[in-house]
């Protein structure tokens, strides 16, 4: 289960892209959470997805 804080939860998807995947889609396939309602929930505060970097970033 993912953390209900939005800053406490992209701490922890930015570590895990970082540290251990290598996609956000690969992410969430392995904890079995949905790509669009994270995205959308991190999103809701001001973040986006850059694939280039594999990072949620501010925009």
């Amino acid at each position: 289960m993912l953390p209900k804080d939005v800053n406490i939860l992209l701490s922890l998807i930015n570590m895990k892209l970082r540290d251990e995947y290598g996609s956000l889609s690969d992410l969430c396939a392995a904890l079995d959470e949905d790509e669009a309602a994270l995205s959308a929930r991190l999103a809701e505060a001001g973040w986006r997805y850059d694939d280039k970097v594999n990072q949620f970033v501010r925009g």
